[in-house]
């Protein structure tokens, strides 16, 4: 009998739960902050075709570092070069359809009495993976051989025995190798317990019956697709954005779009947009495809299932060797600065299509930062974290606070995991005054992180954008607040730095000042309600300054003074 829409529904969440329960066992069982702490890790399940049948509730993002991972594990071993136990890794942009060298994924076949059925994968950001710079993120990167260690797809375990020869050779090109192990170690033991429950499910469903429901699921979400775009008026809409540099000279980079629709398909068009660049805000076709779904699918199905039918109704046109779209040896490890800013181009020509499903534009960036030294112990330690910032005004409601938006989806690591763990003070954390465009919906406000190295030198490098083009607004909102990175001395002496900075020595009196940005608003400040006003100034968030600039009033004397007190 054919299955039911009941059945397809009840393993769809099935195989969902096998993608958390990966999900959380490398959370807990990983050594670095950045997976265990900050959640940047996804997992997924693909058909024996490489077709992605669910998606963890995770990173966006990472869904394209994934997509064309089976395809080229097969090509490369064939189905008889595949075997139970055999685990495959991963992480190059151009021979592995990676998005950059940090997210490094694992792959694992799973067989049924001996037919190789399914997949199970998941990736993970490691907070270093060698190069030039500590944490892999740094300004002033060219080529990708500077960014790190090239894994193309090869095998890591072989009949479930780890292959000490390629785990080895990694190791060796990284910072803090324990801590790699540790979080490579918990991948692959993801995989295996995503293997056992895919096992159980055979257990309890024929093969037939799972090929039969996974293709439904992946038809059930193209066809949820489809009927979406089908809701959006015909037509062609554009849209134009700016990304502020790429740390190498170059300035001004275009990032243009044109949407077309057309009954049931959409097009979206990149022609127009900048060539690559020598600095590392290069983005490949994987991490384009990633942030093209995630504009569409925010759009017209929020509230749906994440699998491989998402592309069914979706053609997407980006020129060879340009920003969106880089050849090798493009350097790409600030690839999500870009992904962020397509995703703003995206909305922005939908708003004129479907205004009130549009929001104004979030903070734009992944603010990153690295750290690194040799604590007053003389233990080496590296920590790298991504900060989030404002999101952006709706068409009914104000937009969030000092979050990640859109791809990113990570946390902001807790000050007292940060300080547990590194000789690192945090000196101040709190959101940034003004930073949330005014509007009759405001925009979410930037962030303030000040760090402080304890008893020793530290190196320090980031990425940072919005620092010159503010996040815009919509349909007469303001602006957000731009990002800021400083160097702060106890002399009082103040240092602006780039907004992708290369590897600087800070000293301990000294500290690492950065501002994230805010978000646009929505609808013009005039019709914003007295009440909503009134708790702006209440709230210590806006100066009287600002009220009375964008809102023709002034708030209390008292919210135009710093808070000069620490905050967790």
């Amino acid at each position: 009998m054919a299955l039911t829409p009941i059945d397809v529904e009840l393993l769809r969440t099935a195989l969902s739960s096998v993608c958390d329960e990966m999900f959380v066992a490398i959370m807990k069982s990983a050594y670095s902050t950045n997976i265990k702490e900050r959640h940047d890790h996804s997992t997924a399940v693909f058909d024996a075709q490489g077709r992605i049948v669910a998606q963890g509730e995770s990173l966006p993002l990472h869904l394209s570092s994934m997509l064309g991972l089976v395809e080229l594990v097969l090509g490369r071993y064939g189905t008889d070069g595949i075997m139970p136990g055999d685990m495959f890794i991963s992480n190059d942009p151009f021979v592995g359809r990676g998005s950059h060298l940090p997210d490094v994924a694992l792959l694992a076949p799973v067989f049924h009495d001996g037919q190789l059925v399914m997949f199970v994968s998941n990736i993970a950001h490691h907070a270093d993976v060698g190069g030039m710079a500590p944490g892999s993120m740094s300004g002033g990167m060219t080529e990708i051989f500077q960014e790190g260690i090239r894994i193309p797809p090869i095998r890591i375990v072989r009949g479930g025995e780890i292959i000490d020869d390629v785990l080895e050779m990694i190791l060796l090109n990284v910072r803090v190798p324990r801590e790699r192990r540790g979080d490579y170690l918990a991948q692959i033991a993801a995989n295996r317990l995503g293997t056992r429950r895919i096992q159980e499910l055979m257990a309890r469903w024929s093969i037939p019956d799972l090929q039969e429901g996974m293709q439904a699921m992946i038809k059930a979400v193209a066809r949820r697709i489809r009927a979406g775009i089908a809701g959006i008026p015909d037509g062609t809409y554009g849209f134009a954005d700016l990304l502020d540099d790429d740390g190498m000279g170059t300035t001004d980079i275009p990032i243009k779009v044109r949407v077309t629709i057309k009954g049931e398909r959409a097009i979206f068009d990149f022609t127009g947009s900048g060539p690559q660049v020598r600095g590392n805000m290069n983005n490949s076709y994987a991490g384009l495809q990633a942030a093209v779904l995630f504009g569409l699918k925010v759009l017209v199905d929020p509230d749906g299932p994440t699998n491989h039918g998402m592309l069914e109704p979706v053609t997407i046109v980006a020129p060879a060797a340009s920003v969106v779209n880089a050849s090798f040896p493009a350097a790409t490890a600030a690839r999500a600065q870009t992904c962020q800013r397509i995703i703003d181009a995206v909305l922005g020509a939908f708003a004129k299509a479907i205004p009130d499903r549009v929001i104004a534009a979030s903070n734009g960036a992944n603010g990153a930062a690295a750290f690194s030294g040799t604590g007053p112990d003389g233990t080496y330690y590296l920590y790298m974290e991504t900060i989030g910032g404002g999101a952006g005004a709706r068409s009914y409601k104000d937009g969030v606070d000092g979050v990640q938006v859109h791809v990113t989806n990570t946390s902001n690591l807790p000050i007292e995991a940060l300080e547990n763990e590194y000789p690192l003070l945090i000196e101040r954390y709190e959101l940034v005054a003004d930073s949330g465009g005014a509007g009759q919906w405001r925009g979410g406000m930037g962030l303030r992180r000040v760090y402080r190295g304890l008893g020793h030198v530290l190196t320090f490098s980031g990425q940072g954008e919005r620092a010159v083009h503010p996040p815009w607004g919509l349909f007469g909102g303001k602006p957000g607040g731009t990002s800021r990175i400083e160097l702060v001395h106890d002399s009082g002496r103040r240092r602006k730095l780039s907004s992708k900075p290369m590897s600087i020595e800070v000293g301990p009196d000294a500290v690492v000042w950065i501002e994230t940005p805010g978000a646009g608003g929505y609808g013009p400040p005039r019709k914003r309600s007295a009440e909503a006003r009134a708790e702006d100034s209440a709230s210590g968030k806006f100066s009287a300054r600002y009220m009375r600039t964008n809102y023709g009033e002034a708030g209390p004397r008292t919210v135009a003074k710093k808070n000069r007190n620490r905050t967790r």
